[in-house]
């Protein structure tokens, strides 16, 4: 059974040309091109993809809000975001509303087939640009955090990573092996930091870190 696809962009030239290359695929087909997100979903209504190509700003309703909309909607339909813009919060924005990839549209024809084949398989997607790009921002929040955890007490650079694993759930067999620390050398440090953040006990520590944190 071929594959079913929606085309979402508001720039009918470029709509059609993406039209092309799917329908160039004998294991693909267009069910409905729309202009904006509020018109895709209501020609979903009539008939469901199971492949959504959405770019991200459109007028009326863009790309991020729309992937919110047709995951709550329609769960199953597996949404790629395929756009001219790099832009880092689209990208997590878009990822965090649903969405299984995020395609620029400077990729070639073959790649864009071989996407929708692995999204409508189950795959994420997202190019090496894309999956840089993500990582510089994860990079920055890390730094932003380890900042914020020496502001508010005074931690030292160990203490502060072994106050970050602590945060994202880390046991301390977890800390040791990933540190190379002796088990009593990372109960001391845990001491340490459970006493700068004047927490009573190890739970008390981990809420008061994902507090300063907003995790």
């Amino acid at each position: 059974m071929a594959i079913k696809v929606m085309i979402v962009d508001d720039q009918p030239l470029l709509a059609e040309g993406i039209k092309s290359i799917v329908l160039s695929c004998p294991e693909m087909e267009v069910i409905a091109t729309a202009t904006n997100g509020e018109d895709a979903l209501n020609k979903m209504q009539e008939n469901l993809p199971d492949v959504l190509l959405l770019d991200i700003r459109m007028p009326i309703m863009n790309g991020v809000v729309t992937t919110a909309e047709v995951k709550k909607r329609y769960p199953s339909v597996k949404i790629l975001m395929l756009t001219t813009f790099d832009d880092s919060e689209y990208i997590l924005n878009a990822l965090h509303n649903g969405a299984c990839g995020y395609l620029l549209k400077d990729i070639s024809s073959a790649v864009l087939l071989e996407s929708i084949k692995n999204a409508h398989a189950g795959d994420t997607i997202l190019p090496s640009k894309v999956a840089k790009k993500l990582t510089e921002v994860a990079k920055a929040v890390t730094l932003n955090k380890e900042i914020e955890l020496k502001k508010h007490f005074h931690l030292s650079d160990r203490e502060v990573e072994i106050a970050l694993m602590l945060a994202d759930g880390f046991n301390n067999r977890q800390i040791t092996s990933a540190l190379g620390l002796t088990d009593g050398t990372a109960r001391n440090y845990i001491s340490t930091i459970n006493s700068k953040l004047q927490s009573k006990n190890r739970q008390d520590t981990i809420q008061k870190l994902k507090e300063i944190l907003e995790i």
